[in-house]
């Protein structure tokens, strides 16, 4: 007998938004349990600014696409991050969206780069308590980036921290070879520096579903003239070797990379695309010209990147007119489009619940 899709909705979710609700948020293990074997990508988007999340939601109906919602630790932390947007305000804003537009295509909630430097107990214990604040707020997938420490510490910590993530039932990412950006100085993740973190990880009984490597795409905007270079090559080299333990790869710094391109990224073991600093942009594009005039002040005046003002200027961005925010969300919707499109991602939202419920 088939099952329900709502079956699948995990026991954190489920809690909080009851059995009436029709949202559909899902564990990304689930998800990608699915859609591993499909040459498809789904897009992760940062939404820091909420303006863009009702037409990324219409776009992922209109396609029949699967997409994640996500903040990073540094967007979305427990105190905020300079997006003002901890873990219960984002689960709230995205399922606030979802259940007034009758959103019911499968999408789930992501803790992008939950960012931990340091082996030190007290930096893993303060990863550790945003991962369990990210739980009980409901989301569904969790990005451990310890990157930036040697191998062993990176296994280490990953384990420790991944095993809080299973235990709930949600999907995990981790990371090696930190993502610094393009050129020769950048530290391409080599396939034995792959294999090397999966197998450490196998052998501690935990297996991620995605692996972020550094195949040398940067977090942001790209700078005029400015090369775009991703190593698909090396891409596909440590896709294959890390293939037998079930692992894909998650796509970092996308926002610049020419958008015909990206199908391509499918066919070297990519499945899921990190999208962020483009939402930003177009959300800035859209906000009324006296209020994003008072944020570049600020940001100049503080010599910060415009992004810090977003938790400034919260209360002023949340707040702008109808006329403002369906403009914002309109031209979401015609990139979010674009981009499910390109990624080869229409109809995977039916894929993954015909895969689910059988």
């Amino acid at each position: 007998m088939s099952k329900n899709i709502y079956d699948f909705r995990p026991e954190n979710v489920s809690k909080k938004l009851g059995s009436q609700s029709k949202v559909c948020i899902l564990s990304s293990k689930d998800v990608f349990d699915i859609l591993k074997p499909e040459n498809v990508i789904v897009m992760a988007c940062n939404t820091r600014i909420k303006h863009v999340i009702p037409g990324i939601m219409r776009a992922a109906r209109e396609l029949d696409a699967v997409v994640a919602y996500e903040l990073a630790k540094s967007e979305g932390s427990l105190k905020g991050g300079y997006t003002g947007m901890t873990p219960e305000i984002f689960f709230e804003t995205v399922v606030g969206y979802a259940e007034e537009l009758n959103f019911t295509t499968p999408f789930f909630l992501h803790g992008d780069h939950v960012t931990t430097k340091s082996p030190d107990p007290e930096v893993v214990g303060d990863s550790r308590a945003l991962i369990e604040a990210e739980l009980a707020a409901g989301y569904t997938s969790i990005a451990i980036d310890a990157s930036f420490n040697e191998t062993p510490d990176n296994v280490k910590i990953s384990t420790e921290l991944g095993k809080i993530v299973r235990d709930a039932g949600a999907g995990l990412e981790a990371e090696v070879g930190e993502i610094l950006g393009t050129g020769v100085d950048a530290r391409i993740t080599s396939v034995e520096d792959a294999v090397e973190f999966i197998e450490g990880m196998h052998s501690n009984g935990i297996v991620p579903d995605l692996l972020a490597i550094n195949n040398g795409s940067k977090h942001g905007n790209y700078k005029p003239g400015e090369d775009v270079h991703i190593d698909l090559q090396r891409t596909h080299e440590i896709y294959n070797a890390i293939q037998k333990w079930g692992v894909a790869i998650a796509q970092h710094g996308i926002t610049g990379t020419p958008v015909h391109l990206l199908g391509q990224f499918a066919d070297h073991g990519i499945r899921k695309g990190n999208v962020g600093t483009l939402w930003q942009n177009i959300a800035h594009e859209g906000l009324p010209p006296d209020l994003m005039q008072q944020m570049r002040d600020w940001a100049e005046k503080e010599k910060l990147d415009i992004k810090n003002a977003t938790v400034v200027f919260k209360k002023e961005i949340d707040s702008i007119s109808e006329e403002y925010r369906n403009k914002i969300a309109d031209q979401a919707y015609e990139n979010a489009k674009e981009f499910i499109t390109n990624f080869r991602a229409a109809g995977t939202a039916t894929k993954v619940v015909q895969g689910l419920t059988g």
